[in-house]
C-alpha cells in the first residue's frame, strides 16, 4: 500500500474512532454541521460521478493578476494528493489535527483531499533597493467535484508585503450539482511580513461549505482579513489566528449576508506573546428564516504583556424572522492587558432611514445606502484605510452583495404577502 493511501485510511480511522462533532459541542451548538458522510462523499456518489471538472476548464485553484499591479516573485505548486511524493510535499510542515471541537473537519479533509496549491511569496526583484513594494495576487477557486476538500498553503517571506484576493464564486462549469466543500487554508507569515487578505465566498443556495483558515504570525508580522460571505444550505467560516511572536498583529472584518440561509463565522485568536494586538469585527445581515451565528473567542495567555484585544459584533435583521446569535468571548489569564468586547443587535436606525428618505430615496434604496455605508466602514477599518478599498473596488463588490441581499428580502416579503 502506498503512503498516500495509508494516510487517507489513517484519517478515516481517526474520524471513526473519535466520532463526528457532537451536537452539544460548545462551538457548534447554535448551528450544528451536517454529518461526516456529507463531507466524505458517502451521500453523493451518484452526483460525484460525471462531475469531474478539468483544471484547464478553470476548475480548482487558478492564479490571476490584480489589474496592472506588480506580481512579484511567487513560487506556485499545484500538487496531487493522491500521488505519494506530491502528497508529502503538499502536507509538509502542516500540523496534524488537534483535539479542538473542529478537529473532525480536519480529519475529514485529510481523508478526502485530492488536490492542493502551495504558494511561496517572496519579494519583488530589486525590492531591497526599493522598500515598500507590494506583491499582488488573486486566487480563484471553482469546484472540481460535488464533494471536495481543497487545500491552500501560503508562506509569506519575512519582510514581504502581500495583497491577496481569494474568490469563491460559483460559475457554471462541468459540475453544476450542489457542492459539499471542506476547504483548509494555512497561512504562515515570516517576521515583519504583512498580508492583506480579501476573501469573497458566495456559494450557491444548496451548497454546504466549511472553510477553515489557520494563520501563524512571526515577530512583527501583520495579518488583515476582510471577508464578504453569503449563506447557503450550510456555511461555516472558521479562522484560527496564532500570535505567538512579539509585536504580531491581526485584524479580521467580516460582512455576512444570510437571506433565508445558514451562515456561521467563528474567529479564535490566541495571544501567547507580549505586545501583540488583535481586532475582530463582524456585521451580519439576516432576513427571512435565516440562521446566522458569529462566535468570537480571544485567549490571552500568561506572560502576554501589553496584549491589546478588541471584539465588536453587530447583527441587523433586515426582514422576516431570522435567528441571530452573537457571541463575543474573552479568556484572559494575564493582568497587564487591554481588552474590550461587545455585541449589538437591532434594526437599522429609523433616524438614518428618515434622513435618507428626505434625500428623495425610496425605502429600498435608503436601506441599501445605509447598509452599504456600514459594511464599507467596517471593511475599511479591517484593511487599515481606504486605499485598498479603492484599488480592489471593494465598494462595487459590496454594492452588488447588498443589492442581492435586499432583493432576496423583498422577494420573500412579497411571497409572504401573496401567501
Amino acid at each position: 500500500m502506498d503512503s498516500a493511501r495509508a494516510d487517507v485510511l489513517a484519517a478515516r480511522n481517526q474520524l471513526a474512532t473519535r466520532g463526528w462533532i457532537a451536537r452539544q459541542a460548545e462551538a457548534f451548538r447554535h448551528l450544528p454541521p451536517p454529518a461526516a458522510a456529507v463531507w466524505l462523499g458517502e451521500q453523493a456518489e451518484a452526483a460525484t460521478r460525471g462531475c469531474e471538472a478539468h483544471p484547464l476548464g478553470g476548475a480548482g485553484w487558478t492564479l490571476h493578476p490584480v489589474g496592472e499591479t506588480a506580481q512579484g516573485r511567487v513560487d506556485a505548486r499545484w500538487l496531487d494528493a493522491q500521488d505519494p511524493v506530491q502528497r508529502a510535499e503538499l502536507f509538509a510542515g502542516l500540523p496534524l489535527p488537534g483535539d479542538d471541537e473542529a478537529a473532525p473537519f480536519v480529519w475529514a479533509h485529510r481523508a478526502l483531499c485530492r488536490q492542493g496549491l502551495r504558494l511561496h511569496i517572496g519579494g519583488i526583484p530589486g525590492a531591497d533597493r526599493e522598500p515598500g513594494q507590494t506583491v499582488w495576487l488573486q486566487l480563484r477557486h471553482q469546484p472540481r467535484t460535488a464533494v471536495e476538500a481543497p487545500l491552500l498553503v501560503i508562506d509569506v517571506q519575512a519582510g514581504v508585503r502581500c495583497v491577496l484576493v481569494e474568490r469563491h464564486e460559483r460559475e457554471p462549469l462541468n459540475c453544476q450539482h450542489a457542492v459539499a466543500q471542506n476547504l483548509l487554508v494555512h497561512l504562515r507569515l515570516g517576521a515583519g511580513a504583512t498580508l492583506q487578505h480579501l476573501r469573497i465566498v458566495v456559494p450557491d443556495a444548496g451548497d454546504r461549505v466549511a472553510h477553515q483558515l489557520h494563520a501563524w504570525l512571526g515577530r512583527g508580522a501583520s495579518y488583515q482579513q476582510a471577508l464578504i460571505a453569503a449563506g447557503s444550505s450550510y456555511h461555516l467560516q472558521r479562522n484560527r489566528i496564532d500570535l505567538h511572536a512579539e509585536q504580531a498583529t491581526a485584524r479580521t472584518a467580516a460582512v455576512l449576508f444570510a437571506a433565508g440561509s445558514a451562515l456561521e463565522q467563528q474567529v479564535r485568536v490566541s495571544h501567547t506573546a507580549a505586545h501583540t494586538a488583535s481586532t475582530v469585527e463582524a456585521l451580519v445581515l439576516a432576513s427571512g428564516a435565516a440562521h446566522a451565528v458569529v462566535n468570537a473567542h480571544t485567549h490571552i495567555a500568561p506572560g502576554a504583556d501589553e496584549a491589546a484585544v478588541q471584539q465588536h459584533l453587530t447583527g441587523i435583521p433586515t426582514g422576516g424572522q431570522p435567528r441571530l446569535v452573537l457571541r463575543p468571548h474573552l479568556e484572559i489569564e494575564h493582568d497587564k492587558v487591554q481588552a474590550a468586547h461587545g455585541a449589538t443587535w437591532g434594526a437599522l436606525p429609523e433616524e438614518a432611514l428618515f434622513y435618507a428618505r428626505q434625500r428623495g430615496l425610496d425605502e429600498h434604496s435608503a436601506r441599501g445606502l445605509i447598509v452599504q455605508g456600514l459594511a464599507s466602514a467596517l471593511l475599511e477599518r479591517g484593511l487599515g484605510g481606504p486605499e485598498l478599498m479603492q484599488t480592489l473596488a471593494i465598494d462595487t463588490l459590496l454594492g452588488s452583495a447588498v443589492a442581492r441581499h435586499l432583493a432576496a428580502r423583498q422577494t420573500a416579503a412579497q411571497e409572504a404577502g401573496h401567501g
